[in-house]
């Protein structure tokens, strides 16, 4: 079962509610995604985003891509996942949440509940990504387990000894 923290995390956000949802992003997921960027002090290209821009990172994509969003009981949003609906898994593309909720550690909590809606799906894989062990923010996906890597052109069970 999950970790004490987990199980933490997913009675802290029990009040939310998981919405699946056409990738039509609305002003709250812009002003949302908007807050995420520039409260994690990133200069890059994506806190320099506008409405249009992000319009089309959600939008304009050549596959399936849907919002799941995450709504607390006045309707806030809290979170959102860019995701694909695949064959055999769902897809996690991109995720943006409230910088100021940070004691319900929503990046961890989106990902636990993506797991129960692949389940829920019968979709038996959820895919996270990129994984590079060198890089601080990506590191939050070993927590996850058990976990496949793909490496030179195979999958691999995900050993983090191993990995780093």
């Amino acid at each position: 079962g999950p970790s004490r923290n987990m199980a933490r995390i997913i009675s802290t956000n029990r009040d939310l509610t998981r919405r699946l949802a056409d990738a039509q992003p609305t002003d709250q997921h812009y002003q949302l995604f908007k807050s995420y960027v520039t409260s994690r002090h990133d200069d890059g290209q994506m806190a320099r985003m506008d409405r249009d821009d992000f319009n089309s990172m959600i939008s304009n994509s050549p596959i399936e891509t849907m919002l799941i969003d995450y709504h607390d009981q006045n309707q806030q949003l809290g979170g959102s996942v860019l995701a694909v609906m695949q064959q055999d898994g769902l897809s996690a593309v991109y995720s943006f949440f409230d910088p100021t909720e940070s004691r319900r550690s929503l990046g961890t909590y989106m990902i636990i509940d993506l797991i129960r809606c692949a389940a829920e799906l019968d979709l038996p894989w959820l895919y996270l990504g990129y994984y590079v062990a060198q890089s601080q923010k990506m590191r939050y996906k070993a927590r996850f387990k058990p976990a496949e890597v793909f490496r030179d052109g195979a999958w691999h069970v995900f050993d983090e000894s191993a990995d780093t």
